[in-house]
């Protein structure tokens, strides 16, 4: 991660520290000089969520943008894959998305995607800061006959919505399917609906009434227990749940039980292995994805390669080793043969697209994977401390992997954009990994204590 670029973007609190009005106004500049070391003139597609500081953001950054001569394409709120297509349906030079993903209202982030519609490597970001801190910055505007014009597109939605039902095969349809569709108040609740009715389907959508302040407000991916509720009562065949910038799917099936993006993948590797689409039969996850996802594709002679966490490391790997689909525990799914990007929406056609060719429930279909008991604790921290720097936390987890040998494993990692420490353990048994997750957190925040003082 470097000064400004977390795991994903740029991110933080709206109106506070690198989101605040001056600084967001020289990340546009510098966005567009770097845009202008490759073009003359970059056009520059703009999107966003439903966050109320979403209009300040667009706004600034578009200023940041012309100042330096790029011109500014605006499709208002639209999920982050929709940003990506758009980028390379538009044949623009680039594009950003504003938006936190999964955060509450009052954080918001700003994604960048390049001309083809893939985000940005740390070479890219690395320039990028550099400019940002440049003293002289300023004063590298260009003259008013060069200055950028801005524009909004009118029908952003439609046409990523006839992308996302030609995803879909025309010999099938989702005539008499009833899904419940969790919008999380976010960037996804007009297209999602719309393209399942549009398919065929008889949709309940909840949570989909934004006002700015309720993203993911005990909604979408990270809550879906209201949709689990939801299709219970609605007898649904399946609920869907997005994350604000629709990105990201978590499912829970007609026995009203959650399937994550693990789960999601050890269904869709086999189908489509299945079914010849699998490249190199392979698949790309990160150190986050439970062990059972191993041993579920091991059976399937379907090999599975390792990232850091954040979709842009799996998208990477992916791309590096001909593999097309991959994705992250947390419901990041990627079909690389669909799309440039996580594409919460896309997931789910794919998994329903299974459903109508197998026409067996998804409950079902799910039983291909047998997860390992797992949890992980998300501990509140004032800093990120090294972690050599913490001698007696350090020691007890090598000792808790010792124990828990081939039959578990143990991972430690800092957030890339909330004051979170991350401690998952996988094993045999719950609440021995639950008492060993206690007793690191407990170990933890002492020694941070301690480095303070």
């Amino acid at each position: 991660m470097g000064k400004y670029f977390g795991t994903d973007g740029i991110r933080g609190e709206a109106n506070v520290g690198v989101m605040t009005p001056s600084m967001v106004l020289r990340v546009g500049q510098a966005f567009g000089l770097a845009l202008r070391e490759k073009t003359e003139r970059p056009r520059v597609i703009i999107g966003k969520d439903t966050r109320v500081s979403g209009y300040m953001l667009e706004g600034i950054l578009s200023a940041g943008l012309c100042s330096v001569g790029a011109d500014v394409l605006f499709v208002g709120p639209l999920p982050t894959p929709g940003v990506a297509y758009l980028t390379r349906g538009m044949r623009a030079s680039a594009g950003i998305m504003i938006s936190a993903s999964h955060n509450p209202f009052h954080d918001n982030g700003i994604k960048f995607f390049d001309k083809n519609g893939f985000k940005l490597p740390d070479a890219d970001e690395d320039f990028i800061e550099k400019l940002i801190d440049n003293p002289n910055l300023e004063n590298r505007v260009v003259n008013a006959q060069r200055i950028g014009r801005a524009k909004r597109i009118d029908d952003a939605i439609g046409q990523y919505a006839v992308f996302l039902k030609e995803r879909f095969p025309k010999s099938l349809k989702l005539d008499g399917m009833r899904i419940v569709m969790d919008c999380a108040h976010g960037a996804g609740y007009r297209v999602g609906p719309k393209v399942l009715r549009e398919l065929g389907a008889e949709v309940f959508e909840i949570n989909n009434e934004p006002n700015g302040f309720n993203i993911n407000l005990e909604a979408g991916a990270l809550h879906p227990e209201k949709l689990r509720e939801e299709v219970l009562r609605y007898r649904a065949d399946i609920g869907l749940a997005l994350d604000g910038d629709a990105d990201r799917l978590v499912v829970v099936d007609e026995k009203g039980n959650f399937l994550d993006g693990d789960q999601i993948i050890a269904m869709c590797a086999q189908e489509m292995l299945a079914t010849g689409q699998l490249a190199n039969n392979s698949v790309v996850v990160t150190v986050m994805s439970n062990k059972g996802l191993d041993v579920a594709l091991s059976k399937a002679g379907i090999q599975v390669f390792r990232t850091p966490v954040g979709d842009r490391h799996v998208v990477e790997e992916m791309r590096k080793r001909n593999i097309v689909l991959g994705g992250e525990q947390s419901g990041h799914l990627l079909f690389l043969d669909s799309s440039t990007t996580g594409d919460g929406i896309i997931a789910s056609l794919k998994v329903l697209e299974m459903m109508c060719r197998r026409n067996r429930p998804l409950s079902l279909l799910s039983e291909v994977m047998q997860k390992l008991p797992q949890i992980t604790r998300n501990v509140k921290v004032q800093r990120k401390v090294p972690v050599e720097r913490l001698p007696e936390f350090s020691a007890r987890l090598s000792e808790i992997e010792k124990e828990l040998g081939n039959a578990g494993r143990i991972l430690f990692r800092y957030s890339g954009t909330e004051s979170l420490a991350r401690i998952t353990i996988e094993g045999p048994d719950q609440v021995q990994i639950r008492t060993y997750a206690q007793e690191l957190e407990l170990i933890l925040l002492q020694e941070i204590v301690q480095t303070n003082s």
